[in-house]
């Protein structure tokens, strides 16, 4: 049986695709890059705050150093960060209250995985901050996903060998770093038609785990 599910932060528990979006374009507007799309915030997802800041730069004219991309991932965090203020537990993903209760009903400890290094402060705006037994986040890691750090430290974090834990994640890099890792990976949303994945759902809310051979 599982001993714990790691969670990635958003796209399942919560979602800032569109605060990550905004802030992202604002930045590239600065930058006089007009190109930057929905499409390329698609390949920023589930990865670390340089690599997403990469993807943006593929479309600038001008080159910039290592100093000078730090400074610009600052930047678009700042936007970012300002635009958390707006965030509540109404943000939270319909199902997931309802899953983390389930869980602890089973004794299945819960963690987050998350690139972000936001994670606290969106759990704490989402009221989140107090149910979960670990949190391993961008804080902790040095490595962005499909690498499994993240997942990894989570299980280390949890006293879990990683056989025992599932990560429930919403992206292809995710779900790499889930199996990399040697965790068993659910894919839900954008990930779900992952080859790699061992279970599919639309969404944490649409998934009938009560009755999945995962925790029975």
């Amino acid at each position: 049986m599982v001993k714990a599910v790691i969670f990635d932060l958003d796209g399942v528990l919560v979602t800032t695709d569109e605060l990550h979006y905004l802030a992202w374009k604002a930045l590239a507007d600065e930058l006089g890059i007009s190109q930057f799309t929905r499409q390329d915030n698609v390949r920023q997802r589930g990865v670390s705050r340089m690599a997403s800041l990469e993807v943006v730069l593929e479309k600038a004219d001008t080159k910039y150093s290592d100093a000078q991309k730090i400074e610009l991932a600052d930047r678009k965090n700042a936007i970012y960060v300002k635009s958390l203020e707006s965030l509540s537990p109404n943000d939270l993903l319909s199902g997931v209250k309802e899953f983390i209760f389930f869980l602890k009903e089973k004794g299945i400890k819960t963690a987050v995985g998350s690139a972000s290094k936001n994670t606290l402060m969106i759990l704490e705006k989402t009221g989140l901050a107090n149910e979960f037994d670990a949190i391993s986040c961008g804080l902790d890691t040095t490595k962005s996903k499909p690498d499994p750090e993240v997942f990894l430290i989570a299980a280390q974090k949890l006293g879990l060998d990683p056989c025992e834990c599932v990560v429930i994640e919403d992206s292809d890099a995710g779900i790499q770093a889930a199996k990399d890792g040697g965790m068993t990976a659910v894919a839900v949303g954008a990930a779900r038609n992952h080859p790699l994945a061992d279970y599919r759902a639309e969404s944490i809310e649409e998934w009938d785990y009560r009755n999945s051979d995962l925790f029975m």
